[in-house]
C-alpha cells in the first residue's frame, strides 16, 4: 500500500531526483528524472508533482496508486480488500463505479481496462 502523504513528501524534498516517482511505480518517469536532474527540470516538475498530490482525493490516489477500486455510496467510503472474495452483484457494482471514474477522468483510459480486466477476471 502506497501512502499519498509519503509520496508527496518525497515529492516535496526528493522529487528533483524522481524518488516519488519511483515509489509510485512509475519506474521509467523516475529514470528520466534522475537522468535530467542535473537540468532542473524535474525540480519544476516535482513541484507540480506535489501540488497534485496534495489536492489529489484518497480515492483517486488508490485508484491510480494502490490498484483499488474505492466505492462511495450514503456518504461512505467503502474500499474492498484484495484478499477478501466478492460477490457477483459486489464485483458489478464496482464496474460501474469504475466506469463513473473513468467518465469524470479521475482514471486514464489504460488504468479503467486494467481495473476493468482485474474485475472482471473474479467473476
Amino acid at each position: 500500500m502506497k501512502n499519498k502523504a509519503t509520496a508527496a513528501l518525497f515529492a516535496f524534498f526528493l522529487g528533483f531526483l524522481g524518488i516519488h516517482k519511483f515509489y509510485l511505480g512509475q519506474n521509467f518517469s523516475g529514470v528520466l528524472y534522475l537522468i535530467l536532474s542535473w537540468t532542473g527540470i524535474p525540480a519544476i516538475l516535482a513541484i507540480f508533482d506535489f501540488l497534485g498530490l496534495l489536492l489529489m482525493s484518497d480515492a483517486t490516489f488508490n485508484v491510480r496508486y494502490n490498484n483499488m477500486v474505492t466505492v462511495v455510496r450514503d456518504n461512505l467510503v467503502v474500499t474492498p480488500s484484495p484478499d477478501r472474495s466478492r460477490s457477483a452483484t459486489e464485483i458489478t457494482r464496482a464496474l460501474a463505479d469504475l466506469k463513473k471514474l473513468y467518465e469524470v477522468g479521475a482514471v486514464t483510459a489504460e488504468e479503467y481496462e486494467e481495473k476493468r480486466q482485474k474485475l472482471l477476471s473474479e467473476l
